[in-house]
């Protein structure tokens, strides 16, 4: 199943179902509430799975509608660094150590977007860099989870873009969280898939392409800590809430190694196969004199 959230024409944040060809959502939002997060804990029910599917609500298709973030609100969202075997050999060849353990840091939730939202290139930084990722969603409260339980506090999974500003990842900043969270360097989606359409989420194909040019491609079983040793390091921490967001890790081929930074203009696909893709445009951010509030989590 494939839920979405969305913006109708007049305005109205409302939750869709997706068809299996991505043209069309049927409106569910009378089952649903307006809340995704909200119902991530039942989607483990196949019975509430098939009320959903039954659904009679109004149809859109996806072109007359603006898809938003799948999950609103999150209270995380969290990514770990150097965790493809190649995108690691590459770091190192420019001089980064392979950390010796799972490397996280927090992204902000303010940096969250929609699928098709404009990436601003900040006044700061000219360093503008993507990263594509899979995106995994915890469905239900957990703590101290075994590797072997990972799976079943899963509730999907999406195609996350880790943009990133780099001089801003450690020359201005001693952590990662500044140069992974401006404004609209989150983009999401483009809907949650549930975790009982995807077989393994381990053999998963991605690519990312810059105006058409595959600047990465990769699978997602090149992953150094996989999504469940991931969910059972974090869990001995602090617990995992419904909607926290986990980006896995990103394969080799981001714009640092050659100083190849994304300009205005640009048009950054991201895909993963069985997940839909992300497609989102860069622009200048704007002056503080043009700019009116944030984007926030929409």
């Amino acid at each position: 199943m494939r839920i979405a959230r969305f913006r109708t024409p007049s305005g109205a944040s409302r939750v869709g179902i997706v068809d299996a060809e991505g043209v069309t959502l049927v409106d569910v939002t009378d089952v649903t509430g307006s809340s995704v997060r909200g119902i991530l804990p039942r989607l483990a029910d196949a019975e509430y799975r098939a009320d959903l599917a039954a659904a009679t609500g109004e149809r859109y298709a996806l072109s007359d509608i603006e898809l938003l973030a799948p999950i609103d609100e999150p209270q995380k969202y969290l990514g770990i660094g150097m965790n493809y075997a190649e995108h690691a050999k590459e770091a190192a060849a420019a001089g980064i150590p392979t950390p010796t353990s799972q490397f996280w840091f927090n992204k902000q939730v303010s940096s969250i977007v929609g699928p098709h939202a404009d990436l601003e290139r900040p006044i700061v930084s000219e360093q503008l860099d993507y990263e594509i990722e899979l995106g995994v969603v915890i469905g239900r409260p957990a703590r101290h989870v075994s590797r072997e339980d990972a799976r079943s506090v899963i509730a999907g999974y999406l195609v996350a873009n880790d943009v990133s500003v780099r001089d801003w990842l450690q020359k201005r900043s001693p952590t990662f969280t500044l140069g992974k969270s401006f404004d609209t360097h989150g983009p999401l989606g483009p809907w949650l898939t549930t975790d009982d359409e995807i077989a393994d989420p381990l053999g998963l194909e991605m690519t990312l392409s810059v105006n058409g040019e595959v600047r990465q491609h990769g699978r997602t079983d090149d992953m150094i800590y996989d999504v469940y040793d991931q969910i059972a390091y974090l869990s001995q921490v602090f617990t995992l809430q419904p909607g926290d967001i986990l980006a896995t890790g990103t394969p080799a081929g981001i714009g640092a190694p050659t100083q190849t930074w994304l300009v205005p203009g640009d048009l950054v696909r991201a895909e993963i196969a069985g997940l839909g893709a992300l497609e989102n445009r860069v622009v200048d951010e704007p002056r503080p004199s043009d700019r009116g509030s944030g984007p926030g989590a929409e």
